[in-house]
């Protein structure tokens, strides 16, 4: 498979370029963020999402979506993150997707209300400060025909306000093992569920989810009882490589912010992009950028085809673009000089939205364990 875009994707990628940047510029954040906006991101701008079909890119058609692939959706979120556009793309149009494929009844009731813009969904996977979802305990026991489910939750991005949670219950088996998951999905109206909503550094919003008894009945659950970290594995894998592409459009922003910069700011009577050392920065951090994109690219195109091999090209893409978009963000902040660590400046909110981004489906470290394992390490 070649490493770029074919025609139909660059032709996607020229709409939503310009209607990001148009509809929701960096501005959009610094408003929400200065507001305190108690949502963390604008409800009408996801409608005018699913207008444009972005809600729908990976949805299948029978469900009122364009049945598109992960290039495609990797496409948007690329420029989602060039703009840190703040939206529950990453997690609903993308992650809870993937997730609610596998099952044909909340398929069919949650995904064209997801295509339409009328749904939000959240995932609760980790319960503590780092992404380890094996170690899920949150306890799921049988209660009737369904389940109770009780246990917290932590770092549920847009957990206040999702209409749907996709959430990792233990049914079998202890903490540490991937046996005795299973997935399911809950209504935000259910009885005993509460949300404790967090700011992040990047102004976004993540909540403590408490469920205490919380019931579902036996159609709530995604796969199979007991077998759900096949299902899971793949719903964040989707989400990983997503990850990943929303960091290279971070990334990408950065570094064509910072080389702008060179070419302005002038010191000792010459333009310091001028100066051989911040040259050779600039082109390295070009080049770890785009070797970032290749990864990103081909797990994309692995994915789409469930191949084998995908897991652990996620792996290596999460890993390699955690660490250029960091070279990335500090390289800007760093060759900007003291005017890039005040707010005025917008290269800050790069550092802060990847900071954020890093930590989302698991950091550089863990996929570079990861990569490792896979491997036979």
């Amino acid at each position: 498979m070649p490493l770029y875009h074919t025609e139909d994707q660059a032709m996607l990628r020229d709409t939503a370029r310009p209607f990001l940047a148009d509809a929701a510029p960096v501005k959009h954040l610094r408003s929400l963020r200065d507001a305190k906006d108690a949502t963390g991101f604008s409800r009408d701008l996801w409608k005018q999402f699913a207008e444009m079909g972005f809600t729908g890119a990976i949805v299948p058609e029978a469900h009122g979506g364009l049945g598109l692939g992960h290039v495609e959706a990797g496409i948007i979120l690329e420029e989602i993150g060039r703009n840190l556009t703040p939206s529950p793309f990453l997690t609903t149009a993308v992650a809870a997707v993937e997730a609610l494929k596998a099952s044909a009844t909340l398929g069919a009731e949650w995904l064209p209300r997801i295509a339409s813009g009328d749904a939000i969904a959240a995932l609760a996977i980790d319960e503590g400060a780092k992404h380890h979802p094996e170690r899920t305990a949150l306890r799921a026991e049988r209660s009737g025909n369904g389940f109770r489910l009780s246990g917290r939750k932590a770092f549920v991005i847009n957990g206040h306000a999702a209409d749907l949670l996709i959430v990792a219950a233990r049914t079998a088996g202890a903490a540490g093992e991937e046996d005795g998951i299973t997935l399911f999905a809950v209504a935000k109206d259910a009885a005993g569920l509460s949300a404790d909503p967090q700011r992040l550094v990047d102004s976004s919003l993540a909540s403590a989810m408490t469920f205490d008894g919380v019931e579902v009945d036996a159609d709530a659950v995604i796969g199979e009882v007991d077998h759900g970290w096949g299902p899971l594995t793949k719903l964040l894998d989707t989400g990983r490589v997503g990850a990943a592409a929303e960091m290279l459009g971070v990334g990408g922003a950065a570094m064509d912010m910072t080389v702008d910069y060179l070419k302005q700011r002038k010191q000792f009577g010459r333009l310091i992009g001028e100066f051989q050392a911040l040259q050779h920065r600039a082109a390295h951090l070009y080049g770890e950028l785009e070797i970032a994109r290749a990864t990103v690219l081909k797990a994309q195109q692995l994915m789409d085809n469930d191949d084998p091999r995908a897991e652990l090209a996620v792996a290596v893409a999460k890993a390699k673009t955690g660490r250029a978009a960091l070279l990335a963000v500090q390289e800007g902040v760093q060759m900007h000089g003291g005017i890039g660590m005040t707010d005025e400046y917008d290269v800050g909110l790069y550092m802060k939205r990847d900071r954020a981004l890093e930590e989302f489906f698991g950091d550089a470290r863990f996929h570079a364990d990861r990569v490792a394992r896979l491997n036979g390490y």
